[in-house]
């Protein structure tokens, strides 16, 4: 009985019978989370549909990668210049939620329990991975506080200590300004990623948000 190692060794050597599938496997398996087995079930998969639908596929990735663009204001993504949330007349203005990810303003949407806007910090302060404030949307955070007239700054990020330490940077930034910043309440378990939260607790978390004590978590 070959053992798991023998058999991914052969899977790698072998080769298909087709250079075009061949092809499909080796793109389709660098995508995360996807190996060269659950790659070529897919390439299969593909094979049998109609041609139509796998070209309307095509298209959709083609379109993606081209004409998907940063929100000029919020850093969220969308097809224009200016996304639909920070378009959106019924939305307030005066409501800020700073949040790590694109992912997380998904997040809170499917909460239906925050009517604001955002900004997409795009990654958090991380030393040891060499991220520092200049590699994220951080600049104009302030200035949109100032332009906007907003009242009120929700820091949104995950409870982690490369995020308290995200907090507590952007709170000194903040500090000039005026305006009231508070932070979800911490029905969020410690260390884990806001996009898992289930929606019920992040819905109470952004309900009954708290302000943000500067001394929290990193004096």
């Amino acid at each position: 009985m070959k053992s798991f190692q023998d058999s991914f060794l052969y899977f790698s050597a072998m080769e298909f019978s087709s250079k075009k599938l061949d092809d499909a496997v080796r793109e389709i398996s660098q995508l995360p989370g996807i190996g060269k087995r659950s790659a070529l079930r897919l390439a299969l998969h593909l094979l049998k549909q109609p041609e139509t639908q796998v070209e309307q596929l095509s298209h959709a990735l083609v379109a993606l990668r081209k004409e998907v663009v940063f929100c000029q204001k919020c850093h969220n993504l969308s097809d224009v210049p200016l996304c639909e949330i920070c378009a959106n007349p019924g939305r307030d203005h005066s409501l800020l939620c700073v949040v790590e990810d694109i992912r997380d303003v998904l997040a809170l949407e499917n909460t239906a329990q925050y009517k604001g806007l955002y900004h997409v910090l795009g990654g958090v302060i991380s030393p040891i991975d060499g991220i520092g404030p200049q590699d994220l949307n951080i600049k104009d955070l302030a200035d949109r506080v100032i332009q906007d007239e907003v009242k009120e700054v929700i820091f949104a990020l995950s409870a982690t200590l490369e995020a308290d330490t995200t907090t507590f940077y952007l709170s000194k930034i903040l500090a000039t300004t005026q305006v009231r910043i508070s932070t979800l309440a911490r029905g969020i378990p410690i260390g884990d990623q806001l996009e898992y939260t289930d929606e019920v607790t992040l819905g109470r978390s952004i309900q009954s948000r708290v302000p943000y004590q500067q001394s929290s978590s990193i004096d």
